[in-house]
C-alpha cells in the first residue's frame, strides 16, 4: 500500500512537472532579440527538479484550490529561482550547473547578467496573469501575493549578500549560517507555499501552516545541499563535488567541524579560512576530517530535525491526501542522501 501511494504521488509530481516544463518554454517562446532570449532559454532547458513550482501547486490544492489557479504563479517562482542561480553562478565563478556549462561560461558575463535580469522580468509578467480577481477566492489576496513574491526576492538577495560576506569574515557562527540560509534558500520555498495557499483561498491557519512547511523544508534542503557537496555523486548532483571547500564556503558541515575540531584538524580547518579555500586534490582529506568528527551524521540529523518541523506544521491540513503529498515530498528530498 505504501509503495502504491508513493508511486501515485511520484506520478502526480512528474505529470505536473512536465506541464511546468512546457509552460516555462512557452513563457520564452517567440521573444526577440534572440541574443537575449536564446541564453535565457538555455537556462530553462537545463532542467531541474522544479521543486519550487510544485510547492506552489501542492499548496494551492491543500488550501482548497485547484492547480489551474496557480500555473502562472508556479512558472513565476521557477523563473525567479533561475534568475538567482544565474547570478549566483557568476558570483561563485561556478563552471557547471545541472551538468552543463554555466551561462556565463557558455556565453559571456554580460549576456549572463542580462539574461538573468530578463528571467526576473518575465517572472513578474507571469505572476500578474494569476492575479485577476476571477482567479482568486478573495481579490484582496492579490496584494498579499505580490508582497510575498517581493519579500522572497529581497530576502534571497540579502541571503546571497550574507553568503558572500561570510567568505571574508573569519568568525561565522552556526546561528549566522542559519540566518543566511533562511534568507537565501528557505525564504524562496516559504514564499512558494505562501503564494500557493493565498491563491487557493486558504484560511489563516492553513496559510500559516503551509508557510512554515516551506520555511523548514527549505532549511533542511540547504543543509542537505551542503552535505551533497561533499558526499554526493557528481553526475547526480549536477555540480562539482567539493566546490564549497574549494571556494572556502562556511557551510553547516564546515562550521560544525570547526567547532568540534582540535589539534591538527583544527589547524587544517583554519587554513581553509586563511587560504580562502583548498585545492582540488585536498577534497578527500577534508572529507575524511568530516567523517572523523562525525559531522556527516550530525548534518543528517539536522536535516531530519527541520524536516520533522516542516511536517509537524501541516498535520492539521483539511485533507489527508494533501498531507500525504507533502510527506511524500519531504521523504523524497531526504532520500537524496539516504
Amino acid at each position: 500500500m505504501i509503495a502504491k501511494s508513493q508511486n501515485k504521488y511520484y506520478s502526480l509530481y512528474e505529470r505536473e512537472r512536465k506541464k511546468i516544463e512546457t509552460k516555462l518554454e512557452q513563457s520564452l517562446k517567440n521573444r526577440e532579440p534572440k541574443s537575449l532570449y536564446s541564453p535565457s532559454y538555455y537556462v530553462i532547458k537545463g532542467g531541474g527538479k522544479r521543486l519550487r513550482p510544485l510547492l506552489v501547486l501542492f499548496s494551492v490544492k491543500a488550501a482548497g484550490g485547484k492547480f489551474s489557479q496557480a500555473y502562472n504563479a508556479a512558472v513565476a517562482v521557477e523563473l525567479l529561482h533561475n534568475f538567482t542561480l544565474v547570478h549566483d553562478d557568476i558570483m561563485d565563478n561556478a563552471d557547471k550547473r545541472r551538468n552543463l556549462p554555466t551561462l556565463h561560461n557558455k556565453y559571456d558575463l554580460s549576456t549572463a547578467i542580462l539574461s538573468g535580469d530578463s528571467l526576473l522580468s518575465i517572472a513578474y509578467e507571469s505572476l500578474l496573469k494569476d492575479l485577476s480577481t476571477s482567479n482568486l477566492h478573495n481579490g484582496n489576496n492579490s496584494k498579499a501575493i505580490i508582497n510575498s513574491f517581493n519579500k522572497g526576492l529581497i530576502e534571497v538577495c540579502e541571503g546571497q549578500s550574507l553568503d558572500k560576506e561570510f567568505e571574508l569574515k573569519v568568525n561565522v557562527t552556526i546561528n549566522d549560517y542559519l540566518i543566511m540560509i533562511q534568507k537565501k534558500t528557505a525564504a524562496m520555498m516559504e514564499m512558494c507555499c505562501n503564494i500557493g495557499a493565498l491563491l487557493g483561498g486558504g484560511t489563516k491557519k492553513e496559510i500559516n501552516a503551509l508557510t512554515k512547511f516551506g520555511k523548514n523544508i527549505g532549511i533542511a534542503f540547504q543543509i542537505q545541499d551542503d552535505l551533497l557537496d561533499i558526499v554526493g555523486n557528481e553526475n547526480e548532483f549536477g555540480k562539482f563535488v567539493g566546490g564549497d571547500l574549494i571556494e572556502g564556503k562556511k557551510t553547516y558541515l564546515f562550521l560544525t567541524a570547526l567547532n568540534k575540531a582540535k589539534g591538527s584538524h583544527k589547524k587544517d580547518l583554519l587554513n581553509v579560512i586563511k587560504n580562502k579555500g583548498i585545492k582540488k586534490n585536498q577534497i578527500k582529506k577534508y572529507k575524511s576530517i568530516y567523517e572523523t568528527l562525525n559531522v556527516i551524521e550530525e548534518s543528517k540529523a539536522e536535516i531530519s530535525k527541520y524536516t520533522a518541523k516542516a511536517l509537524s506544521s501541516i498535520k492539521n491540513l483539511r485533507s489527508k491526501n494533501d498531507r500525504d503529498i507533502f510527506y511524500w515530498l519531504a521523504d523524497s528530498l531526504i532520500k537524496r542522501i539516504r
